[in-house]
C-alpha cells in the first residue's frame, strides 16, 4: 500500500510504501473492543477498602447482658447494625486488570492502523518539528494539513511539539513507540512521520 506523503504546509512530497503486514489485515471489530476494555480496566486503581465487624477496632466485650434488659440481644458494639461498627459486605482493594495475549494486542493495533489507512484517516508528513513551542504555530501547520480532531505521531521525543500541542483542544501527542488502541481510536486523524511509520513497521511486524 503506497500513501502520499505531506508536508508540515499541506503539500504533496513524494509517496511511502507501507507494509502490509501492518496496514493492509482485516478490521476485527470484536477483538479491537477487547483490547480497548483492557486497557481501561488495566487503568483502573481498585484502591477502594471498607471495614468488617472484625476489622474494627473495640468490641471485645459483651455490651449488656444476654437477658433481662428488654433490649435485642447483642454480642459486640462492632456489630454492622450498630453504628460505629462494620460493614456487611465490605468493598476490598481489588486488581480490575484484565488478561490479552501479546499477539491479540499486536494484531488489533495492525487492525486500527489498516481501517485508519483503508478510512483516508492516516496522514504521513515528511517531518514535523517546530523551532520553539508555539501553539499558533502548530494550530496554523494543522490548519493546512486540514485536520482538527487529531493524534500526533513522532519517531522520539519532540519538547516543542509536546508544549505546543497541550493546550490545544482535540489535539494528542505521543510517540510510536507508546501507541496504544485507545490513543489510535479516538481522533478523527491520525498524522505520522515518516520515521515514526518505519518504527511502528518494525515493532508489528
Amino acid at each position: 500500500m503506497d500513501l502520499n506523503i505531506k508536508t508540515s504546509a499541506g503539500k504533496s512530497s513524494g509517496s511511502v510504501s507501507l507494509s502490509d503486514a501492518v496496514f493492509g489485515v482485516e478490521f476485527k471489530e470484536p477483538l479491537i473492543h477487547q483490547a480497548v476494555v483492557c486497557h481501561f480496566a488495566g487503568g483502573r486503581s481498585g484502591t477502594k477498602g471498607q471495614k468488617t465487624r472484625s476489622d474494627v477496632r473495640g468490641g471485645g466485650a459483651k455490651p449488656f447482658k444476654q437477658k433481662g434488659s428488654g433490649r435485642a440481644r447483642a454480642g459486640t458494639i462492632r456489630s454492622p447494625l450498630w453504628r460505629g461498627g462494620g460493614k456487611i459486605f465490605a468493598a476490598r482493594t481489588r486488581d480490575y486488570s484484565q488478561k490479552l495475549n501479546r499477539k491479540m494486542y499486536r494484531f488489533a493495533l495492525r487492525s486500527i492502523l489498516s481501517e485508519l489507512a483503508r478510512q483516508d484517516r492516516l496522514i504521513i508528513v515528511d517531518d514535523f518539528k517546530l523551532a520553539q513551542p508555539k501553539t499558533a504555530e502548530l494550530a496554523k501547520q494543522l490548519k493546512a494539513l486540514g485536520v482538527n480532531n487529531v493524534l500526533l505521531v513522532t519517531a522520539g521525543e519532540d519538547r516543542n511539539l509536546f508544549l505546543s500541542a497541550r493546550n490545544m483542544i482535540n489535539v494528542d501527542f505521543c510517540q510510536a513507540s507508546e501507541i496504544d488502541p485507545v490513543c489510535l481510536v479516538r481522533p478523527e486523524h491520525v498524522v505520522m512521520t515518516v520515521a515514526a511509520v518505519k518504527q511502528i513497521e518494525e515493532k508489528l511486524a
